[in-house]
């Protein structure tokens, strides 16, 4: 029969040198390293193309989107030619925007709506005559003059003077 031998735990001296880093008590083989310096190659070789593959595969996303949003721009136009082979759209649209009526019909245009009209700025516009406040046509020979004979360039020439007219 085998004999056992005891074991007894044993205590380190207190005035034992301090404890040695980590990486030292690594214990390194020729595999570990190869294998290591694979996938540092590997992620080196793959790293462009796996860039290359995300870059592609947006790209193909943005595509398709593009395509789908065409393919609606289709659908809107294939659905408007559809409607124009309707006659009564046809004949709706001639009377709408053409003002076509048919023989014996009777057709009303409204002129003046009774609103009165205003100008772009929100004033309403006169109905009365008036009088320009500048004379334009010394304006336009006093402007070609001036172009003609000055060599400053266009952000120094002075403001024509007007002769005004009332």
């Amino acid at each position: 029969m085998a004999r056992r031998t005891r074991t007894a735990p044993v205590a380190l001296p207190s005035d034992a040198p301090a404890a040695t880093p980590w990486f030292r008590s690594l214990q390194i083989s020729g595999f570990t390293v190869a294998v290591f310096v694979l996938i540092v190659a590997a992620l080196v070789i793959l790293a462009p193309s796996l860039r290359l593959l995300v870059e592609q595969q947006q790209e193909i996303a943005a595509l398709e989107q593009r395509v789908i949003d065409q393919q609606a721009v289709v659908d809107e136009l294939q659905t408007e030619i559809d409607r124009w082979q309707d006659p009564a759209y046809i004949e709706a649209q001639a009377r709408d925007r053409l003002l076509y009526v048919y023989p014996g019909d009777i057709s009303y245009l409204v002129i003046d709506d009774g609103l009165t009209p205003e100008s772009s700025d929100g004033t309403p516009v006169s109905d009365e005559i008036q009088t320009t406040r500048i004379d334009w046509t010394r304006a336009l020979l006093s402007s070609i003059v001036t172009a003609g004979l000055t060599d400053l360039p266009a952000d120094q020439l002075p403001a024509p003077e007007f002769g005004g007219v009332e």
